[in-house]
Order: C-alpha cells, then sequence, then structure tokens
C-alpha cells in the first residue's frame, strides 16, 4: 500500500492537501495481469515507451482507479467498490495524480512498485502461468 499526498483545488476554489491511499493485493493483481495482455511486464513497458497522452490516459485510469481504496476505520479493510472509485475520479486530486503521473516516467514506475512491489508481481505472474496451464489442460 502506498500513500498519495495530492494537493488540488477544490470546487468551491480553496486549495486542499489530502492523502489518498492505493494498493493492489494478491488476488487484485493476479486479476489485472490475466485481463492484460503480457500482463504487469508488458504494461510497464508500454508505459516507459508510450509517447503520447492519448496512450498513457486509459492505462493510468485503469490502474489508479483498480488501486484506489479507504481505509476502514479499524484498519481490517481497505474498501474499493464503485461508489469509492466514482467519488475519487471526481475529485480534483484523481487529476493531479493521473496528469502528474503522464508527465513523469520515474514518478509513474515508482507508484506502480509501491502498489505492486515486485516480489507479488512476479508470485502473480507465476500464479497466472500456472492457472493458465491448468485451464489448457
Amino acid at each position: 500500500m502506498i500513500k498519495k499526498t495530492i494537493t488540488y483545488t477544490d470546487y468551491f476554489g480553496e486549495k486542499r492537501t489530502e492523502d489518498f491511499y492505493f494498493d493492489l493485493n494478491k488476488a487484485e493483481l493476479i486479476e489485472w495481469e490475466m485481463s492484460k495482455d503480457g500482463g504487469m511486464e508488458r504494461f510497464v513497458k508500454r508505459v516507459t515507451e508510450a509517447k503520447s497522452v492519448p496512450e498513457l490516459f486509459p492505462i493510468f485510469k485503469d490502474f489508479v482507479l483498480r488501486a484506489y481504496g479507504v481505509k476502514s476505520d479499524d484498519g481490517k479493510r481497505f474498501i474499493k467498490n464503485d461508489d469509492v472509485r466514482a467519488s475519487f475520479e471526481q475529485c480534483p486530486a484523481y487529476s493531479e495524480l493521473v496528469i502528474s503521473l503522464i508527465q513523469n516516467t520515474d514518478e509513474a514506475i515508482k507508484f506502480l512498485n509501491g502498489i505492486a512491489p515486485a516480489d507479488i508481481a512476479e508470485q502473480a505472474t507465476k500464479e497466472r502461468d500456472k492457472l493458465l496451464a491448468k485451464s489448457s489442460e
């Protein structure tokens, strides 16, 4: 899980600074790996090689919204659902984050690594390959 502190101007014209949290657990990472052709490796390659914002925006939108959530008061859950995602997507902080990731490849890679650490991503790739091998038997 990573925390991003984002400063933005709200719709009343007030400047705000808030913390936002992002995380993909192992099951979510495996699901994401299986939903993307080539998985995480190809995704990271596309991000680093993309030359235009139109190529990058849908990639980051998907990844950021999949990972965004709100910690429960007791700390036992990381709540991610359509209402939580929509609330964040409608906040100017979302735009600030996505634009900053598109404009700075190093920051984007740091963000991706923070959400899906290398050991988890590696394990997810192995799990995906096992599942694919079993399904083709």
